[in-house]
């Protein structure tokens, strides 16, 4: 079976909530883990650093090397890059978890919050994937994993805040067109999206805080989740636009109370799922 013992993990974003969960569950095997993500200091209301989180990573049985990075520079993702291949000798996994994000209407939204969008969710996917692919081609298993919504052309998903569909969607685009591209060189290329509410700090200052965190999932899922994904031989397993609680079903598993923040309590469901 495959497993993730010694293979190198670079996650954008993964310094809180799902991407440290993904890391961590990484980490559990004995992977190498590059994190990539601008929180070098605490910040008010967000939990975690990159110090912290390459601290939790050791913790669960990995090595962490934490990286102050802006994924909207080119520059910076080279140089990123370029450490965590000097640092571990190569990448295998490359998991595009960062994301910004603003609910908000066409009016509302100031096209400085639109190109923030647009750079970190579609040209940031693209940019670090473009970086981590030649090394990728070099690994026995490799795979990008990003984490955004199955493509779904309900209007519904598009007239309460377009940017950001826009800005999500493109990140699922990428998984369409580099799948296809990347097919015959053997690199997955898969998207993995949540059934519900997680319940992260962005759910929680941006979506209904407490109240909504209690009819939510804990990271876990997506956590265990994306360890299944990048488990599967990546030859046979891409183009894929994967929910967290079908994968885990996929397996045999049939309870999944224990993801649930309060057992029993009915789940918020998440964004672009009819």
């Amino acid at each position: 079976m495959i497993d993730l013992k010694d293979k190198t993990v670079f996650i954008s974003g993964g310094s809180r909530g799902i991407g440290l969960a993904i890391a961590k569950r990484a980490a559990e095997d004995g992977a190498n883990i590059i994190i990539a993500a601008k929180t070098a200091e605490p910040h008010p209301t967000l939990p975690g650093t990159i110090y912290s989180a390459a601290e939790e990573i050791k913790e669960a049985g990995g090595k962490a090397l934490p990286l102050i990075c802006d994924i909207r520079s080119d520059e910076q993702v080279q140089s990123a890059v370029e450490a965590g291949v000097k640092e571990f000798g190569g990448i295998d996994i490359c998991i595009n978890n960062a994301s910004a994000i603003s609910l908000t209407p066409t009016m509302q939204t100031p096209m400085k919050r639109f190109d923030l969008m647009q750079q970190v969710n579609t040209r940031g996917t693209f940019l670090v994937s473009q970086t981590c692919i030649p090394y990728l081609m070099k690994s026995e298993n490799p795979h990008i994993l990003n984490l955004s919504p199955p493509l779904n052309l309900n209007p519904r998903w598009f007239g309460p805040h377009s940017a950001y569909t826009i800005a999500k969607y493109g990140m699922s685009m990428c998984v369409l067109g580099m799948a296809a591209e990347f097919k015959e060189q053997g690199i997955a290329v898969n998207a993995l999206w949540p059934r519900t509410a997680i319940a992260t700090a962005a759910v929680k200052n941006l979506l209904g805080g407490d109240e909504m965190i209690k009819h939510s999932r804990k990271p876990d899922i997506m956590a265990d989740a994306a360890y299944i994904i990048l488990t599967k031989k990546s030859s046979t397993f891409t183009g894929h636009f994967c929910i967290d609680d079908e994968v885990l079903m996929d397996t045999g598993m049939e309870d999944l109370e224990h993801y649930s923040i309060e057992p029993g309590i009915d789940l918020m469901p998440d964004f672009f799922l009819d």
